[in-house]
């Protein structure tokens, strides 16, 4: 299978779908969560948008579904050209897809000895080679430490830095032989899935994408309407409960004269909701998976 849907029934229920409603999935990669959506459409609509071109070769046969091939951060351009102004519900399910991390030509697992690409939009120039290879120490020690959270950002930076000189880094498994002697005992897996997000997020520039679109989907959603995401690491995670409860990325409150919280956004469910033992069970990456709902205002949202 391509993909096992990430809480399926937990998100599509958040949506909250009427049988008539224009729903949009920024996510499509398997096709999952868009089946589930598409059962409860009677003459609704769903757009979908997926930047991966192996993406495209899932996508069903259904008039009801217009799947868009491109990057969710164009999702309010393209809307518009589909004369869509405003819609009832938006879903993510963000990070890799199961399939991403099962092939090794694309770089993302640590698995498999492959290409250090980590694209996933494939036109995209700058991949993970050029990001190890071509970064300044000083540049790597910041991706490392920001995006994966590294406590040793610096040495493990250096270690690549001593590597390169060498000979290039162009494979995953080189990468791993270049930082292996800092690996901490009995945490090396985490280090290493700490080191290769980071510099996934960096060459797909995941943060600065996400917050574009969280963004852009306040203003397409009607008074009402429904935002859905599935995150899957703290960076993400903070992001949305940030812009979920302040409508901005710093979580910045801002009240009214009468002290009323100023917010385009309500959540929907106050504590996360996580994946239950049996789905962790028959798919282990729902185990990191956190689900937010917020719900626009009426009236609000600019």
């Amino acid at each position: 299978m391509y993909h096992q849907p990430v809480l399926l029934h937990e998100s599509v229920d958040g949506l909250r779908i009427r049988p008539d409603g224009t729903y949009v999935d920024v996510t499509y990669g398997g096709g999952g969560h868009a089946a589930e959506i598409l059962k409860r459409l009677t003459s609704g609509r769903l757009f979908a948008f997926d930047q991966d071109q192996d993406a495209a070769k899932n996508v069903v046969d259904d008039p009801r579904l217009v799947f868009i091939p491109q990057n969710f951060r164009f999702m309010r351009n393209f809307l518009t050209l589909h004369g869509v102004m405003e819609v009832d519900g938006i879903l993510a399910d963000l990070g890799v897809s199961s399939f991403q991390f099962d092939v090794a030509d694309k770089g993302f697992s640590t698995r498999f000895d492959g290409r250090l690409d980590m694209r996933m939009d494939q036109n995209n120039a700058r991949d993970a080679r050029e990001v190890v290879n071509q970064s300044t120490v000083e540049e790597l020690t910041t991706i490392l430490k920001k995006f994966g959270e590294l406590d040793h950002a610096r040495k493990i930076a250096l270690a690549i830095d001593t590597a390169r000189k060498s000979n290039e880094i162009e494979t995953t498994f080189a990468l791993i032989t270049a930082v292996n002697h800092l690996l901490p005992k009995g945490r090396e897996n985490k280090t290493l899935a700490q080191l290769f997000q980071a510099l996934r997020i960096e060459v797909n520039q995941e943060l600065v994408v996400l917050e574009e679109w969280l963004l852009q989907a306040i203003q397409c959603l009607a008074p009402g309407g429904r935002l859905v995401v599935i995150s899957y690491h703290s960076l993400e995670d903070r992001l949305v409960k940030n812009i979920f409860r302040s409508g901005n990325a710093g979580g910045e409150l801002k009240k009214d004269f009468f002290g009323n919280l100023l917010s385009p956004l309500k959540p929907v469910n106050r504590k996360v909701i996580v994946a239950d033992d049996e789905e962790t069970e028959r798919n282990p990456r729902a185990r990191s998976a956190r689900l937010r709902i917020a719900e626009k205002h009426a009236g609000n949202g600019e």
